[in-house]
C-alpha cells in the first residue's frame, strides 16, 4: 500500500493554463510531470503503483471557498482512490463556520499557503485557522520554507515551533503537517526548531537528486526519519511537480531505512490520519 500525501490537481478547463502560470511565476521551475488534470493524477498514480493520493487545494484569493470545495467534495464522492483536503483563505469572512462546513461534510484537513496569500503563518488570520482546525479535529498541511515564485519565506521553522509550543488538538495528537522535509531551504532551521517536535513532516521536494529547487540528499532525508522519528513521516511527492514512480523507487531505495519505518511513512501514518 502506498498514499502520496501531497498532490496538486486543476479543473480540466483551467488546468493547462494554471500550470503555464505557475511555471512562468517561478522560472526555477523547469518540469512538471503531468498535465495537473484528475485524469493525468490517475494515469500516474497507476504508472508509479501508488494506490491513493491526498489532493491539496489552494485558495490564492478570498472568496473561492465554495468553487475550491465542491471540486474537491466532487472528488471525494466519486473517487475512491483520492482524497481532497478542503481550501481556505487567511482573508475569508465567518471561518468558524467554514471549517464547520469541512468537518461536517468529511474533510480530513485544508491546506494552506502562506505564500500564495502572502501572510505569515503566525498572522492572527492564520492563528484563527489553526486554532479553529485543532478544535474540530481536522489536519493542517501547510507549505513551509522557501517557495520558487517568492523572496520571502512566510512559514518558517522557529515561528511553525511557535505555533506547535502554543496551538494543541483535543487529543494531543500531532494535527499539523508541515511539507517539504519541515521547509524548503531552511534545512537547518529545520534541524534546530521542528525535528522531535508534535507535528508531522512531509518530505515532497526533498530529494536534491530528483530536483534543481530541492535541496536536502537523500542522506539528510535519512537523518530527519531518524531523528524526528518514521510515526511522524509522510510519503509525498507534490505531483505535478515531481514524478511519482521516480520518487517512490528513490524513496523505496534507501538503505538505512528499515521495512518497518517505509511502512509507516508509505501508508500507515497516512491511514491513521484519513481514517
Amino acid at each position: 500500500m502506498v498514499i502520496d500525501f501531497h498532490t496538486h490537481v486543476y479543473p480540466d478547463k483551467i488546468a493547462e493554463k494554471t500550470i503555464q502560470t505557475l511555471m512562468s511565476s517561478a522560472p526555477a521551475v523547469t518540469d512538471v510531470y503531468t498535465k495537473g488534470t484528475l485524469s493525468a493524477l490517475l494515469e500516474s498514480m497507476e504508472n508509479a503503483g501508488i494506490d491513493k493520493s491526498v489532493i491539496l487545494p489552494v485558495a490564492t484569493r478570498k472568496g473561492q471557498f465554495d468553487t475550491i470545495n465542491k471540486f474537491a467534495l466532487n472528488i471525494n464522492m466519486n473517487h475512491k482512490n483520492l482524497v481532497s483536503f478542503g481550501g481556505i483563505h487567511p482573508d475569508d469572512d465567518d471561518i468558524p463556520e467554514k471549517i464547520r462546513f469541512l468537518k461536517e461534510n468529511g474533510f480530513k484537513g485544508v491546506k494552506i499557503h502562506p505564500d500564495y496569500t502572502d501572510t505569515f503563518i503566525y498572522d492572527e488570520r492564520y492563528i484563527k485557522i489553526i486554532k479553529e482546525c485543532a478544535e474540530q479535529g481536522l489536519k493542517i498541511v501547510t507549505h513551509a520554507g522557501a517557495d520558487p515564485a517568492f523572496d520571502t519565506i512566510h512559514c518558517h521553522p522557529k515561528k511553525a515551533r511557535e505555533i506547535l509550543d502554543n496551538i494543541r488538538s483535543a487529543t494531543g495528537e500531532p494535527f499539523m503537517i508541515f511539507a517539504h522535509l519541515g521547509g524548503i531551504r531552511v534545512h537547518e532551521d529545520v534541524k534546530k526548531y521542528l525535528l522531535g517536535s508534535n507535528c508531522y513532516l512531509d518530505i515532497s521536494c526533498s530529494f536534491s537528486e530528483l530536483g534543481s529547487w530541492c535541496d536536502t540528499t537523500a542522506k539528510e532525508v535519512t537523518d530527519v526519519i531518524k531523528i524526528h522519528g518514521a510515526d511522524k513521516i509522510l510519503f509525498a511527492t507534490d505531483s505535478p511537480w515531481n514524478d511519482q514512480k521516480a520518487y517512490l523507487e528513490h524513496f523505496r531505495a534507501l538503505p538505512d531505512i528499515s521495512d518497518t519505518e517505509k511502512d509507516l511513512i508509505l501508508h500507515r501514518n497516512a491511514e491513521k490520519i484519513l481514517s
